[in-house]
């Protein structure tokens, strides 16, 4: 489906308070956040002390949301008079997020007022279920954890040791210790979210979260859960805005009407789990058109032992490689890809020429669909 175009709407005055400068005790003008250099003590009005205008102090400290595994960057504003942290808003200079962040990264102060936030180690005294809990110290916390798995590896248990987190920020870096361990027990809740697509990503490229460049993008293919309805896709969100208002076509390929396919130029909306068969039929007709990266998968893709496995009667030389292709993929034609996804043939067509006219520009996505990301 083509989505209508729309005029683009105006842009909405800031509606942040003025924000104190240095030189100028309260700006006339409005701004979306103090500049850097006076984040070591900015003034501001208390808004909770109004219609009174009380003054408070704070230092902007510089730290992470990890309400998600974007990881966006937040600034704490920290009471300078009581050492509290009293709200966080986005950090303009983070490389990723660039102050733009959704509603969890401000709500990150409830999860520092939480009385029910747990601020030290606890051990379990009763038994599994009893939810009896005393606390210990930090040091008596890694020396018994530290105990019981040394005991492990001095006696070859390596199987049992498992590393379990929710929110990763190592940015693989757990991974490279627990491999130098002589371990493969790292696990977290992404691994079972999100397996669809990043299972598929690293065992064709070697990592499992990657960033298109999007911004400079002349074509943009999105496929299943999309960037631009939150969760740790707010950098890429901001990019693929940026893209299309560059002049890039957005493609989104969803069962759903998501956000990202409210804002796309072409909306697909194949049965669900029909997603390869459509993908492969594009791919023919790339290849039937020659609109393929040649350049690309000669250079990246092993071809070679594809001829050899699946055609040993032609010579492994890279000339023989689209033809074995479209012979591969001979019954995932347009009409065939039409019948069973549910997505005109007229529009699968369209769409993989626009797709052919982006060669060398085109950035995809894929993100929680198991039978497209794997």
């Amino acid at each position: 489906m083509r989505m209508p175009t729309c005029e683009p709407a105006r842009p909405c005055p800031s509606r942040r308070s003025p924000r104190r400068s240095p030189g100028n005790p309260m700006t006339n003008t409005l701004s979306s956040y103090p500049p850097e250099e006076t984040w070591d003590h900015v003034e501001s009005l208390d808004p909770a002390a109004w219609p009174k205008k009380v003054r408070r102090a704070h230092r902007l400290v510089p730290t992470t949301c990890f309400n998600c595994e974007a990881n966006c960057g937040l600034l704490a504003w920290v009471d300078k008079n009581t050492g509290k942290i009293t709200k966080f808003e986005g950090n303009p200079v983070h490389p990723a997020s660039r102050g733009r962040n959704c509603a969890k990264g401000p709500a990150t102060i409830n999860q520092v007022e939480d009385p029910e936030r747990i601020l030290w180690p606890m051990k379990r005294v009763g038994e599994r279920g009893e939810g009896l809990w005393e606390r210990i110290t930090w040091e008596q916390a890694l020396d018994q954890i530290g105990s019981r798995i040394g005991t492990a590896f001095r006696e070859d248990r390596h199987h049992e040791v498992m590393y379990h987190v929710g929110r990763m920020g190592d940015d693989s870096y757990m991974e490279r210790v627990l491999h130098s361990w002589g371990i493969d027990g790292h696990n977290s809740h992404t691994n079972i979210c999100s397996s669809g697509a990043r299972v598929g990503y690293a065992s064709w490229m070697g990592f499992d979260r990657p960033s298109a460049d999007f911004a400079n993008a002349e074509v943009i293919f999105l496929i299943s859960s999309h960037l631009e309805a939150g969760h740790y896709f707010n950098p890429h969100a901001q990019r693929i805005i940026e893209g299309q208002k560059n002049g890039a076509t957005v493609v989104c390929v969803d069962p759903r009407l998501s956000n990202t396919a409210a804002k796309a130029d072409y909306w697909l909306s194949p049965w669900p789990g029909t997603e390869a068969f459509l993908l492969l039929a594009i791919a023919r007709l790339l290849l039937e058109a020659e609109t393929w990266d040649a350049t690309f998968f000669e250079r990246w893709v092993n071809w070679e032992t594809f001829l050899r496995e699946t055609r040993p009667d032609l010579d492994c030389t890279f000339a023989n490689v689209r033809q074995a292709l479209i012979d591969q993929y001979v019954e995932y034609t347009p009409a065939e890809a039409a019948r069973i996804c549910g997505v005109e043939e007229s529009t699968i067509r369209e769409v993989a020429a626009v797709i052919g006219r982006g060669l060398g520009k085109f950035a995809s996505h894929t993100w929680r669909a198991s039978s497209a990301g794997n």
